[in-house]
């Protein structure tokens, strides 16, 4: 999408399509790089060696650096609205978001955290995969 902007014929002022395309990559640069910082701290301490992060962004989404890619390409898209053609790089974000959610991103890191880590089966009841959310209240039985 970056490329169909950065060819247009000639420069076109700022408008919604760019404001909302600013919107999304801001917020998704957020989620990308706290969501990994936070991560990153929690496995520099050996003390969670086999324990599962569920504290900052991690409380609200089990992948917040998934989803700021997502938003940052969606924002992408959204710049490319802007420019005549625009509409026709939506194969790029769809695509991420297909492969994040389906096939190499969401499933295949989830895949064996189940079988790692104990408490991740809870973590997974109580948390939104993918899109943020509020968590859900801790189950009745002993995990």
């Amino acid at each position: 999408p970056l490329l169909v902007v950065q060819a247009a014929a000639e420069p076109t002022a700022f408008t919604l399509w760019d404001a909302l395309g600013l919107g999304l990559w801001a917020v998704g640069l957020f989620f990308e790089a706290v969501g990994d910082a936070q991560l990153a701290r929690f496995k520099a301490d050996l003390g969670n060696r086999g324990k599962v992060l569920e504290s900052g962004l991690w409380q609200y989404t089990r992948h917040p650096n998934y989803f700021g890619d997502f938003l940052v390409w969606w924002g992408f898209f959204a710049f490319a609205l802007a420019v005549p053609g625009g509409w026709k790089t939506v194969a790029g974000p769809l695509l991420m978001s297909f492969f994040l959610m389906r096939v190499s991103g969401v499933p295949l890191l989830e895949r064996n955290l189940e079988e790692t880590r104990p408490a991740y089966r809870e973590y997974r009841r109580r948390t939104n995969a993918f899109f943020p959310g509020p968590p859900r209240a801790p189950s009745a039985e002993p995990p």
